[in-house]
């Protein structure tokens, strides 16, 4: 399970008892392109140990330029700039200077609360897929402090480490990579690295799990998938979108007196703390209604997720084989 660590400023302000949290700081979004505008949304869920957090320190990348952050009610904006390790572009003007570290100072966002904290900027200088971090402190008054800093080593599962810090994958800019892009988003066939990859979103992994190919001239289909809860609280998925229907429902089919009832779950489905629900036939699962393109085996569907305390991450679902364990909806 994932857990953070919950340290202290300076040694004079030792507390005792000070307990371990579990949510860590994410990006809500985990994967871009190069040479392309970026969104860094942090996702901060938690204070320090029940203490609501005051300030919010985040650590540029090299290779995240021309960093703008967005300001927020209630804080502090603080621009810490500085020399980047190489020059960049900037629409024909040599760059080599920029934003290395933003803080939001002077709020009170409460152990109870989630909120998110943007800076837009720009991927710049990769020409092979990189992972680079976004290395995140809160703090919680002036007693106490949260380190979201552990970067994973190569082959290293960041879910492995007690604070990892917020990673974005960032792949580079070629003719492949946009149109594996353009494709995901289309519902047609890509690469298959890009389907069921796991991704995570606060405290919850989302992996495996599929959709059902359609019969021709078909307008509804079903899939799912599987969501891991390594958080101390609960979370709830309270919707799935999808550009390849016209909207997405949540569905559970249960057996009532020997015979089986499919209902919508307005809502949502409950994700447990610590827990693991599966999406799939027979069970929870996602229903595709007023689908345009029937799926065909080997295809995929992209599909946007959004939780109740987590927000929002993006998917990719491989479209399996028609029959089977499939089940028919009316």
């Amino acid at each position: 399970m994932t857990q953070t660590r919950s340290s202290l400023l300076a040694a004079a302000f030792l507390i005792a008892g000070v307990g371990m949290a579990h949510a860590h700081a994410s990006l809500e979004t985990d994967t871009a392109t190069s040479e392309r505008s970026f969104k860094a949304v942090i996702q901060i869920p938690h204070g320090c140990d029940g203490k609501p957090t005051t300030e919010v320190q985040v650590k540029l990348p090299e290779g995240f330029v021309f960093a703008k952050p967005q300001p927020k009610a209630g804080w502090e904006l603080e621009i810490i700039k500085g020399d980047y390790q190489k020059t960049y572009d900037n629409h024909g003007k040599p760059v080599s200077a920029g934003p290395l570290e933003i803080r939001w100072k002077g709020g009170n966002l409460s152990d109870e609360h989630y909120d998110t904290f943007l800076i837009s900027g720009r991927i710049s200088g990769f020409d092979k897929q990189t992972t680079i971090a976004f290395p995140v402190t809160q703090l919680c008054g002036t007693d106490a402090q949260v380190v979201w800093d552990q970067i994973p080593a190569e082959g290293q599962n960041a879910h492995a480490l007690e604070h990892p810090a917020p990673s974005l994958t960032v792949m580079p800019a070629d003719a492949s990579g946009e149109h594996d892009h353009m494709a995901a988003m289309a519902g047609m066939a890509v690469t298959p690295a890009a389907e069921g990859t796991p991704v995570t979103v606060g405290d919850l992994e989302i992996s495996g799990g599929a959709v059902k190919a359609m019969l021709p001239g078909a307008k509804v289909g079903g899939g799912g998938f599987s969501i891991r809860n390594d958080g101390a609280h609960a979370d709830r998925l309270i919707s799935v979108e999808s550009p390849a229907a016209g909207r997405v429902e949540l569905h559970e089919m249960t057996m009532e007196n020997d015979v089986m009832k499919m209902r919508k779950l307005d809502d949502g489905i409950a994700i447990p703390a610590g827990g693991t629900v599966e999406l799939t036939t027979g069970g929870l699962h996602l229903m595709f209604m007023e689908v345009a393109k029937p799926f065909a085996a080997g295809e995929t569907v992209p599909v946007t997720l959004t939780f109740e305390k987590a927000g929002k991450i993006d998917y990719v679902l491989p479209v399996g084989a028609a029959g089977g364990s499939g089940h028919k909806h009316k």
